[in-house]
């Protein structure tokens, strides 16, 4: 009986002691798995913009490789993540990207955006250290 009490009480403990870890930051690699399966087919495998259906959209999808450059060689990523996740300011009529937001908010990771810890889908969290990395 007693046994059971401390092997109860270690699981409580252990339980709590997970609950309070911060965690885990995606790496780049979970990224591109996220990548592969939503972005490949309009920005490309190398996300140079030049996916198969590309050739058939009004807009051609952007150079992700390029975006610290044409923004003095920092990756935007307030700017991307508000992008991505469907800025509120942008009318879906008036983007052909679709939104990702509302389906991940349940997973969230602390991503620093301009100095300040936001909370963040992990799934867009990933992408974007995807994207920051494959940055020329």
């Amino acid at each position: 009986m007693i046994r059971l009490i401390f092997t109860l009480s270690a699981a409580s403990g252990l339980a709590v002691l997970v609950a309070c870890t911060a965690p885990s930051m995606p790496e780049p690699e979970e990224g591109a798995l996220f990548f592969v399966d939503n972005c490949q087919s309009c920005h490309g495998p190398t996300g140079k913009g030049d996916g198969p259906l590309a050739a058939d959209l009004a807009v051609k999808p952007r150079d992700l490789t390029q975006l610290a450059r044409e923004n003095g060689g920092v990756f935007p990523t307030a700017r991307a993540l508000s992008y991505i996740y469907g800025d509120p300011g942008n009318s879906h009529l008036s983007r052909v990207m679709p939104e990702f937001g509302g389906a991940m908010a349940d997973d969230l990771v602390p991503l620093e955006v301009d100095g300040i810890d936001t909370p963040t889908p992990r799934a867009l969290a990933a992408l974007l250290a995807y994207m920051e990395a494959i940055q020329r």
